[in-house]
């Protein structure tokens, strides 16, 4: 079978699912969804045993700590991607909601009602608990899923997608409610995001090359977000260690994510918060690159250049500088935002206002990590992806985001005049 052939017959698998998933009660698909956990804990040896073959191949082909970190699987993330599935089997159905309801003068009632897109197309690299992650959020809102992973997790992602549809049999749903392509050839991704006829929506999850691939060649409507060039500023006032720690941890918890830090903006008026948290970074092995007024102060602190600032690292690097006013760090976040999660850390609550008000990004912390933008932090379960869109769903997108209505009416015999 060729690239484009595996493609079209796994869309169209998917498609036939999904009319199932649309028909299917809310216990079918939890159901579903419990035997997806008791397969990802009854099986960790399997798993670990692909992703060890991934683990050797990523190591043999040079991957960066991080792109290995996003790759690993261990025992405790094995058994996150199981709670996080039996989280999702715990939330309300999401379908048959009516959404809004009105009844016009000549006595047509009128409905608003949730219902599934359809088939959700997956586009990851790296991190094969996604492939869990997004097969219980399309089944629990009723969609089917095709996923295509990238070739440095393919093991583990074709391990882990035959365990969820083998769940989904297991129930009585269609196994191919949960679909891999297993070519790693980038063709297979090309004919994937052309499959307007069968894929209604698909989200990419990897770099900005991969997503602006995806973006610029796709028919089929796309769910994205660029990059995750997160920016945090520290105000003239705020509680130093507080900030501290949750500086460090937006930037060294897990550098390789979308929602670490990269760029850190401190009030001119704060310097003893400035130093703190360079000196409590580099601690950490983090490189901190600087502009000439944050050298000025901060030891050991490496050139910033322009480009720096316009750069997602994924890794332990992060780029600082000082500025003179809130103003200015709002104006500045807006120049390298890429629109994703940003954070102050201030005691002043109108400058906190001020900066929820005029920062235009997915997610806006005060006093928090931006760590947090994540859809199980969120009480959403796993997530399906991050928006940075800004039509039909933005932030961490869960089981609510992944559904669209339909207009449902009822006359007694009426005829249009």
């Amino acid at each position: 079978m060729d690239i484009k052939q595996e493609v079209l017959t796994k869309a169209q698998g998917a498609r036939e699912a999904a009319g199932a998933l649309r028909i299917s009660s809310d216990e079918k698909r939890n159901a579903a969804l419990i035997a997806m956990v008791n397969k990802i804990r009854g099986s960790g040896p399997a798993i670990k045993e692909a992703n060890n073959a991934d683990m050797k191949a990523g190591q043999e082909a040079g991957l960066s700590s991080a792109m290995l970190d996003r790759l690993l699987l261990t025992d405790e993330r094995i058994e996150d991607m199981a709670v996080g599935l039996e989280q999702v089997a715990t939330f309300d159905d999401p379908l048959g909601i009516v959404l809004s309801e009105t009844v016009r003068p000549n006595g047509l009632q009128i409905k608003k009602v949730s219902v599934p897109l359809g088939v959700i197309g997956i586009v990851y690299e790296s991190r094969p608990n996604v492939t869990a992650d997004a097969a219980g959020l399309c089944i629990k809102s009723g969609n089917a899923v095709l996923l295509r992973g990238g070739k440095e997790a393919i093991n583990s992602n074709i391990a882990l997608a035959k365990l969820l549809s083998e769940a989904c049999e297991q129930v009585g749903l269609p196994g191919s409610c949960v679909e891999i392509i297993e070519s790693t050839d980038r063709q297979g991704v090309q004919e994937m995001i052309r499959a307007d006829e069968y894929v209604d929506l698909i989200v990419p999850r990897g770099g900005q090359g991969l997503i602006r691939a995806v973006v610029e060649n796709a028919s089929v409507p796309v769910l994205k977000h660029d990059r995750g060039l997160c920016n945090i500023y520290v105000d003239a006032s705020c509680d130093i260690p507080g900030t501290v720690a949750c500086v460090n941890n937006a930037k060294v918890q897990r550098p390789g994510v979308c929602n670490a830090v990269e760029n850190l903006w401190v009030h001119a008026d704060n310097m003893e918060a400035l130093q703190a948290i360079v000196a409590d970074l580099q601690a950490c092995g983090v490189e901190v690159r600087g502009t000439e007024r944050v050298r000025e102060v901060c030891e050991n602190v490496v050139a910033a250049t322009e480009e720096d600032f316009d750069t997602e690292y994924l890794d332990l690097i992060i780029s600082v500088d000082v500025v003179d006013s809130l103003g200015e760090a709002i104006a500045n976040i807006q120049k390298y935002s890429s629109s994703h999660s940003e954070a102050i850390f201030t005691d002043d609550a109108e400058a906190a206002r001020r900066f929820m008000a005029e920062i235009d990004s997915a997610c806006l912390y005060h006093n928090a990590s931006t760590r947090f933008t994540d859809g199980g932090q969120f009480g959403m379960g796993a997530e399906i992806g991050i928006s940075t869109n800004r039509l039909h769903a933005r932030g961490p997108v869960g089981i609510r985001e992944l559904t669209t209505y339909k207009w449902l009416s009822t006359g007694e015999y009426l005829a249009r005049e």
